[in-house]
């Protein structure tokens, strides 16, 4: 089976080797708007179906992967900090409190789309105001959704999870490994 990830995330590189070592990355160029009316969980499903069905028009023979991961919190998508200000908004927000993190996956295969998400609850400690700040200003908030990377110096911030750890990192990598399975037969 010849596999693509429809994303350029490094993350995402290293949980999908975990399933199979031998994959291409191919980015999706589709645009990431998230139409109106949709639940967080439809709205991870959408942009990763969007971007597995770009990537797969012109990657016909092989199965394609996309995903998407945001940060939920009282309902509401948190996505990407624009900068400083905004980070350490997010990172207040998130603070003593418990929020959602939620993964869309889609896969393309012949022609046909199979999407799935897959959540986790992750609750932060209270954190002070120059724990806050000290975060804020690394560079690893920035590229983040809600503005943390577990995996690194975000992990510090993490009182506890309940679900799949990996899900937090953006790949569901059990779920994805079992569907891959079905697929292939």
């Amino acid at each position: 089976m010849n596999l693509i990830l429809a994303s350029q995330s490094p993350r995402r590189r290293e949980l999908l080797s975990l399933i199979q070592p031998d994959f291409e990355v191919c980015a999706s160029s589709a645009e990431e708007i998230i139409p109106d009316g949709l639940q967080p969980s439809e709205a991870v499903m959408y942009l990763a179906r969007i971007k597995a069905e770009q990537v797969a028009k012109t990657h016909a023979d092989s199965v394609v992967i996309g995903a998407d991961t945001v940060v939920v919190l009282d309902g509401q998508i948190m996505g990407k900090p624009k900068d400083h200000a905004d980070c350490v908004r997010m990172i207040s927000a998130l603070s003593g409190r418990e929020h959602e993190v939620l993964t869309g996956v889609a896969i393309v295969v012949n022609g046909r789309t199979e999407s799935f998400y897959q959540r986790t609850t992750v609750r932060f400690l209270p954190l002070t105001e120059e724990e806050i700040q000290w975060y804020a200003s690394l560079d690893e908030p920035y590229d983040k959704a809600g503005a943390y990377g577990i995996q690194g110096y975000g992990g510090l911030l993490v009182e506890g999870i309940c679900g799949d750890y990996f899900n937090v990192m953006g790949l569901p990598i059990a779920s994805l490994r079992r569907r891959l399975r079905q697929i292939a037969g």
